[in-house]
């Protein structure tokens, strides 16, 4: 696929995506409708944006690719989301809601004090910049090889065409601009897997029926792990950190939740997580086909790469029709610029919230600092994404969620011992337990083959990192009870 495609490709979906947002953002334009879209989205609307929102350019290009190692062993995890994704119906959306809050992060406040209202908020702010950045940084390794380097130009540049494009988008329309990209995010990224499907199908002859066959047929497509419980793919340790990650990642993510407390009440809110939830499970078994007919394909056809390089290797290499490059680039795109549009409206809410604060300024005081505070992300994820290309990133899937498993676990530690204990705590000491907790954890994680019989931890350390912090937590508490 040529440059000169892929650029029109982007500068179409960038077209389309800035119409969008300057149709959402008519009108005065105020913090409340930047931060949550003045709560009154349809819940059906949410729903849609929220099957995509969780999926980047990370899941576009690695969840095929991870096939070739791990087999179809993801799909652990997704049936582990789902019920995560209940939890956090039932559990967190209700009381989000009734507190009416802004960012998630100020129940902490209500509960313990404001040191751990910015803990909560500056864990999230450097889980967030760190994931985001990740994600954006496979797209822009992707793009460098299919435009900048053939145009003989650097990285840095696309990585500030890359943030202004997502920062032209989300600075007037916010939390409205985001959900409605979303919806074309998830129907954009459906609709390029399954004519993928298709085109590399019909390549190799293969029927429907024929189709199916293949992909059960082969040695990638083992979804059930039960037989070692040491290694990373046991069921029941993918299982429970597809649980807990989700409750992390999204019910305690001010990125995630800002879309569904966009929604008009907690009912509506319920409904459109457990919806989304649910068909997260057949969209990603959707990519994981996909990566065993690429396999298949690249066997077929000499293809050499394998990993996060496949699917933009078959898709843009000249060996399909040029518009599975087209869809490729199309869905690619639509995720990067939608992740990295709602993953930099979040951090702009949560720093002028939560670390800023807001209470006691004027509409017009508080809508200058929003706008600073979005153009200052902007160029920190832009640094950051920069210092991954340096570090030379590999694997990053699985580099998200072990990033998850030391940034996150401290918040949902807080969060549980806030919601289901109702003692109070020393609150000036909460954030020397969140920053022990992890560094423990790590520890841990790199002597448990030695000290535990070989066992090796996967992405449930989240629940060891999250233990610690309410055992920290537990040796803080004070004897005065608060009321929930």
């Amino acid at each position: 696929m040529s440059p000169t495609a892929v650029i029109i490709t982007i500068l179409a979906w960038f077209a389309l995506i800035i119409a969008v947002s300057l149709l959402t953002a008519r009108g005065k334009g105020n913090a409340a409708d930047f931060f949550n879209g003045g709560r009154k989205a349809p819940w059906w609307v949410v729903a849609i944006a929220m099957i995509g929102a969780p999926m980047s350019g990370v899941t576009f290009v690695s969840v095929p690719g991870m096939v070739g190692k791990a087999s179809m062993s993801y799909m652990q995890m997704v049936l582990g989301f789902f019920v995560g994704y209940l939890i956090i119906a039932f559990v967190l959306t209700p009381v989000f809601f009734r507190k009416n809050m802004v960012s998630i992060y100020q129940y902490l406040e209500d509960r313990f004090g404001a040191a751990s209202h910015r803990t909560g908020a500056w864990f999230f702010f450097i889980s967030k910049i760190l994931g985001a950045s990740v994600r954006l940084f496979l797209v822009c390794v992707t793009l460098q090889l299919m435009v900048f380097t053939p145009l003989g130009l650097p990285f840095v540049l696309n990585v500030a065409v890359c943030m202004l494009i997502v920062l032209a988008y989300t600075f007037k329309g916010g939390m409205k601009s985001v959900l409605w990209t979303d919806v074309l995010k998830t129907v954009c990224m459906i609709v390029a897997v399954v004519l993928t499907i298709v085109f590399v199908a019909g390549d190799l002859g293969l029927g429907a029926r024929e189709t199916v066959s293949t992909i059960g047929d082969s040695s990638m497509s083992r979804i059930f792990f039960f037989d070692d419980p040491n290694h990373p793919r046991y069921f029941w340790k993918q299982f429970l950190a597809g649980v807990f990650t989700v409750i992390a990642m999204t019910g305690l993510d001010q990125d995630m939740m800002q879309r569904t407390l966009s929604s008009r009440n907690a009912s509506d809110s319920r409904k459109n997580m457990i919806t989304s939830g649910l068909m997260q499970i057949p969209v990603i078994f959707l990519f994981l086909c996909l990566g065993v007919l690429l396999y298949e394909f690249a066997q077929a056809r000499g293809v050499q790469q394998t990993g996060d390089l496949l699917f933009p290797e078959v898709a843009t290499g000249g060996l399909l029709p040029a518009a599975a490059g087209v869809l490729f680039v199309l869905g690619l795109v639509s995720c990067a610029f939608s992740a990295g549009g709602s993953a930099l409206t979040a951090l702009t809410t949560s720093f002028t919230a939560d670390i800023i604060g807001t209470q006691g300024r004027t509409e017009s005081e508080v809508s200058k600092t929003r706008k600073l505070v979005h153009i200052a992300m902007a160029l920190l994820m832009g640094v950051t994404i920069y210092g991954f290309y340096l570090l030379n990133t590999q694997s990053v899937i699985d580099a998200v969620y072990k990033l998850a498993s030391y940034t996150y676990g401290p918040i949902l530690g807080m969060f549980a011992f806030g919601l289901f204990c109702k003692k109070q705590v020393h609150d000036k000491w909460v954030p020397l337990v969140a920053v022990l907790s992890p560094i423990i954890s790590w520890f841990i994680q790199a002597h448990s083959e030695q000290w535990f019989g070989g066992y090796r931890f996967s992405y449930e350390l989240i629940l060891l990192n999250a233990a610690f912090t309410v055992f920290g937590l537990c040796l803080l508490t004070r004897r005065r009870l608060q009321e929930r």
